[in-house]
């Protein structure tokens, strides 16, 4: 039986996957969370607010750039609990993001992505020290806010059919 030739490779052998700098991943957060400063405040914003004005795909082109740093921290090897914690504030952001108006001051407020570059540099700064206990309390209670968001529309639920059945 003649053999196939090998099908060819996204990235070809021997090359690597080029790695992300600290310094692209700040300009990157600098880009999208402060890089403009309201005149005459200390308020800070960036392109993320702005490209949030866009209804609909705005919010979204902006959670894809926040998945550059939590590739970074994959990459990186950092623990699971703090990029579930990244990915959780790129989640915030980006679904809070969809609300008009509101969405958008909110987003000029969170700074997802700057959070995120610094989880990255907490991690560069103290190696060994993984995960802190506010990541797991921060994970516990993400926990806790998605059973509530299960549990408390079965609740609901069942309070209506019972109502319902008298």
């Amino acid at each position: 039986m003649p053999s196939r030739p090998p099908e060819p490779e996204i990235i070809p052998p021997g090359r690597p996957i080029p790695r992300l700098s600290d310094a692209a991943l700040d300009r990157l957060a600098s880009l999208l969370d402060d890089q403009f400063r309201v005149p005459g405040t200390s308020l800070r914003f960036g392109l993320d607010p702005i490209i949030g004005l866009l209804p609909g795909i705005g919010d979204m082109i902006s959670g894809l750039a926040g998945f550059l740093f939590v590739y970074a921290a994959w990459e990186r090897g950092l623990p699971r609990v703090t990029i579930a914690r990244m990915l959780t504030n790129i989640a915030i952001d980006t679904l809070t993001g969809t609300l008009p108006i509101f969405g958008d001051l909110f987003d000029a407020y969170w700074k997802s992505n700057r959070m995120n570059y610094n989880l990255l540099l907490r991690q560069r700064m103290s190696p060994r020290a993984y995960h802190t206990s506010r990541d797991w309390l921060f994970f516990l209670m993400l926990a806790l806010v998605v059973a509530a968001m299960v549990v408390v529309p079965l609740v609901v639920l069942v309070w209506l059919v019972h109502l319902l059945r008298r």
